[in-house]
């Protein structure tokens, strides 16, 4: 990218066009920057944040489960540990994608 700046800039300023030369660094810049776009670190931060929560809700359920049946706790805790998976699968395709 610097390269083609600099490329840029030689070319133009030897014609005397110092404006295109600037509007040319502002779309490669855009171009490289991905526009004003979210950015991947909100995402992964929003996708990690919404994995905590649900990995929260099926603890907080599992144990008010075995709580009102204490019989099940094999069966709950199964179900709990497929759910909260399921949920951290989120946070890990927010974290890669």
């Amino acid at each position: 990218m610097i390269e083609l700046l600099a490329d840029a800039n030689n070319s133009l300023l030897a014609e005397g066009n110092a404006t295109q030369v600037v509007e040319q660094a502002k779309g490669v810049i855009d171009e490289a920057a991905g526009g004003n776009g979210i950015t991947g670190s909100i995402q992964a931060g929003l996708g990690c944040l919404g994995a905590a929560i649900a990995v929260g809700l099926v603890g907080m359920k599992g144990a008010e489960a075995v709580g009102r049946n204490p019989d099940a706790s094999t069966p709950i805790l199964v179900q709990s540990i497929i759910g909260m998976a399921l949920a951290e699968a989120v946070a890990f395709y927010s974290l890669f994608l």
